[in-house]
């Protein structure tokens, strides 16, 4: 049904264990509890043995690891009884590296060759990134489109390729983390860009990446690529476009000119019902606009572009770029209760307080407002583009300049963009069309630097707790040469891998263990010393718990 959600999957069992780090309020305002994503790679007893489906080959292996085999029970080749072992137990440790193979400006995996994303540079490195990861965008650029996430080291995470860079049919915007009956889920924009806007609907996934709802929207539009937010009462809120007609003379148009529109829906998630419905065009006038129309083409004079809930009162924050203004938007009647920016502003603003082309207008519980302030336009109204913080009076109507945050180098970009308020006073910064990502400490000083290859755009970028744990198996593939072969193992999409075992046999269903290495970014090479005749890896968890286990391959 249109709108509606599937039940949903339960989420696997998430680790406990490792040091604490400090909690962070996410983009929707909830305080995220983070987790260990990696640990030791020593095998437990129960977990090096409990995976094991032993032939002759492999009971050979178990020899010379010195430990008692288990017998094979008759549910899905799962082993069941222990003959003896001991208490723990720890495998050969194989070299291994970090498979980094490039072509151009994408990634290249032997285990995936499927995937191509852009590849990414980390210019300043983080000490404390922790368990969190980046969670953004590819699209627009040379290699694959797609959500993408990436750890504090700039290795790739998790990858969904949905088209080459070139193709507008197809893209996804505005990934980010929030929280669907009771679980955390996957959020993005999935669809067309026709004309700078999104023609399209919103995914949610579960932590094994299986669909769990989709939404839609309603009255006849389409779901916009700009925003899509999930609130805690199991509503979305989202942008839509639509076109209407005037006469456009008096600002640079024909006299029958078409232009945009910005509509804001809310709908209910279980249902796909429509609860609220906002157009700009019936409460911002065409003459608030600060982007001249144009005779060949409709004119975009609002661009909706973010809406945000004020959690004070319940009331919407919405943004239009091209009014270089936020509004104050009282629910359910629809009415603008103030301007703040723009041609007629409510506010007066104080020095370094005025900002042009915004993205990603924010409303926080100490009363702060973030944005990102683009300038670029076109025309250029400065030479760089910032994250500002606002306070904003609302009794004496006056906003003045907290903090600005540059990049080095400068970036003055277009469109795209967003401020993220993270904990204590840290804020991760996606830069739009430049596609640098950037975390701040509380002095304003860089912590974290990175970007995506040169030409590729990401529409924004947070830095969120996410746990994986795929449902598809881990991929692996297999080189020989001489007296070695080299395992290449990956697991696009999880979180929780410290370590990989190695497996081989006289068959593939003889697998023992032949060693052990420890995960080395999204892929790890593995060199295997006189390899048998079939060989398969598995996924070790940070508890040395077995994840899952990949295809066995012959050697080649």
């Amino acid at each position: 049904m249109s709108g509606g959600a599937g039940e949903t999957p339960p989420s696997p069992e998430r680790p406990q264990n490792g040091p604490a780090v400090p909690p962070y309020r996410g983009h929707d305002g909830a305080v995220e509890d983070p987790a260990p994503r990696r640990a030791r790679t020593r095998l437990s007893r129960r977990a090096l043995l409990a995976r094991m489906a032993m032939g002759s080959a492999a009971a050979g292996a178990a020899a010379v690891l010195g430990y008692i085999v288990v017998e094979e029970a008759t549910r899905g080749g799962e082993p069941t009884r222990e003959r003896g072992s001991p208490e723990d137990l720890a495998v050969p440790e194989l070299a291994s590296a970090a498979s980094t193979s490039t072509a151009g400006p994408a990634q290249i995996f032997r285990s995936r060759p499927d995937l191509r994303p852009p590849t990414i540079s980390v210019n300043v490195k983080s000490s404390q990134f922790g368990p969190h990861l980046v969670l953004t965008d590819s699209h627009a650029g040379p290699a694959q489109q797609g959500p993408m996430i990436i750890d504090g080291s700039g290795d790739l995470v998790w990858f969904l390729p949905l088209s080459p860079g070139t193709d507008t049919g197809l893209r996804a915007f505005n990934l980010q983390t929030w929280t669907y009956k009771g679980q955390q889920v996957l959020g993005w924009f999935q669809g067309a860009v026709v004309e700078a806007h999104g023609q399209g609907h919103y995914e949610l996934v579960d932590s094994s990446y299986k669909r769990v709802a989709n939404i839609y929207a309603q009255n006849g539009y389409q779901g916009d690529l700009h925003d899509f937010v999930v609130t805690p009462q199991g509503t979305a809120l989202f942008t839509c476009y639509g076109q209407a007609h005037a006469n456009l003379s008096r600002y640079g148009g024909p006299r029958q000119g078409t232009y945009f529109y910005g509509v804001v829906q809310e709908v209910e998630l279980s249902t796909g019902k429509l609860v609220f419905e906002w157009r700009s065009d019936e409460h911002i006038a065409l003459d608030e606009s600060c982007q001249p129309a144009q005779p060949d083409s409709a004119w975009d004079y609002f661009h909706l572009n973010s809406v945000d809930i004020d959690q004070a009162d319940g009331n919407l924050i919405i943004s239009g770029r091209n009014t270089w203004a936020f509004y104050k938007v009282q629910r359910p009647s629809g009415k603008v209760l103030w301007r703040l920016g723009g041609k007629k502003s409510n506010f007066k603003l104080g020095t370094g307080a005025h900002f042009a082309f915004q993205h990603d207008v924010r409303r926080h519980a100490d009363g702060t407002y973030t944005l990102f302030d683009n300038e670029g336009g076109p025309p250029a109204e400065a030479a760089q583009s910032r994250g500002v913080v606002l306070s904003v009076d609302e009794k004496s109507l006056r906003a003045n300049l907290l903090r600005q945050y540059l990049h080095s180098p400068p970036v003055l970009s277009e469109a795209l963009g967003s401020v993220q308020d993270m904990y204590g006073e840290n804020r991760f910064i996606g830069w739009g069309e430049s596609s640098y990502f950037t975390e701040y400490g509380p002095s304003g000083e860089p912590t974290f630097d990175a970007r995506l290859a040169a030409g590729t755009e990401s529409y924004r970028a947070f830095k969120q707790v996410w746990t994986g744990i795929p449902a598809e198996p881990p991929a692996m593939a297999v080189v020989s040469g001489g007296s070695a072969a080299t395992v290449y193992a990956s697991w696009n999409g999880a979180t929780e891998v410290a370590s990989w075992l190695v497996l081989g046999g006289a068959s593939h269903n003889q697998l023992g263990p032949l060693g052990s290495a420890p995960r080395r970014g999204f892929e790890t090479a593995i060199t295997v010393p006189h390899p048998p005749n079939f060989l398969a890896v598995e996924a070790v968890g940070v508890k040395g718990t077995s994840l899952a286990r990949s295809q066995a391959q012959a050697l080649p």
